[in-house]
């Protein structure tokens, strides 16, 4: 697997160090690839935690506070129950370090890790799906759950719970170059069957983007952060937080976003997050 983090390499998969007296976020997203004609045709290939460390009280500007982060991709398809098991500890962790644990319709990341998970990754993916469950009926003074598709509408006065209009409500700016012209899952492809580097890394910093803006949005919505009235740059953070990380970050495309916040209101979305297509109708063969 191709793991990408700010941490050192032997620790890569471990949270990082947690600051006395800190309030931890722990936000985490998954990439799958999508078949609706088979059974459990979603397949997860890509995953990213971003790791929010804030004060107990207060709301610091979250421009100002440092994240941690790792991102994980598959090599090649073959290492898919690799990247589940990587995935399922990553979840365990985060809920055994972390006060809120936190995702976009994270129910959905999780179904499809478990759909497709090893039997020893199963414990810790079934242990995730019953506290997202209970999350409502949860302390908020010990680790529990925040979905911000479901749990952020106390914010909102928009209809759509797609991440990306969430975002641009608060005043986000999570625009998406990496699929400008191509898709996603086109993107993916280029990397299995051509070992296209960019298309990779295309992906893997879509997918970090979709961690660190959920986790800010779930810090907001907690109380525990907040950003200036004219916006705050995701992709600026970004840029930043995971500088040399992967050539995409340099790519002019991408630095032509790090000037101004400028919140693009069609912004695209991941197929992996993107409302499942109505079936057709069976057509009458009489």
């Amino acid at each position: 697997m191709i793991i990408k983090s700010s941490a050192p390499t032997a620790r890569s998969l471990q949270p990082p160090p947690l600051r006395t007296g800190a309030v931890r976020i722990a936000s985490i997203d998954v990439e799958w690839t999508k078949n609706y004609r088979i059974k459990n045709g979603q397949r997860p290939f890509c995953y990213s935690v971003a790791w929010l460390d804030l004060p107990a009280h207060g709301q610091p500007d979250l421009a100002d506070v440092a994240f941690e982060w790792t991102s994980v991709y598959v090599q090649e398809p073959g290492e898919m129950d690799e990247l589940i098991r990587t995935a399922a500890a990553t979840v365990a962790a985060a809920a055994e370090t972390s006060r809120i644990v936190t995702g976009h319709q994270f129910c959905s990341d999780l179904a499809v890790l478990e759909a497709n998970a090893p039997t020893d990754a199963v414990p810790r993916l079934q242990a995730a799906r019953a506290q997202w469950k209970a999350r409502r009926d949860a302390d908020p003074d010990e680790s529990h759950y925040v979905d911000t598709r479901f749990d952020a509408g106390h914010l909102l006065t928009g209809k759509s719970r797609r991440l990306v209009d969430v975002c641009n409500e608060l005043g986000l700016d999570v625009t998406q170059p990496e699929l400008l012209k191509v898709t996603m899952p086109a993107w993916h492809r280029r990397w299995v069957e051509d070992g296209n580097d960019e298309g990779r890394e295309r992906v893997s910093v879509l997918n970090l983007r979709h961690s660190l803006s959920t986790a800010y949005v779930a810090a907001h919505a907690a109380g525990l952060g907040r950003w200036a009235d004219d916006g705050l740059n995701v992709n600026r953070l970004i840029a930043e937080g995971a500088k040399g990380a992967w050539g995409w970050l340099e790519n002019p495309v991408f630095t032509n976003l790090l000037e101004d916040p400028c919140p693009s209101e069609d912004a695209a979305l991941s197929p992996s997050k993107a409302p499942r297509p109505q079936a057709k109708p069976p057509t009458s063969t009489r």
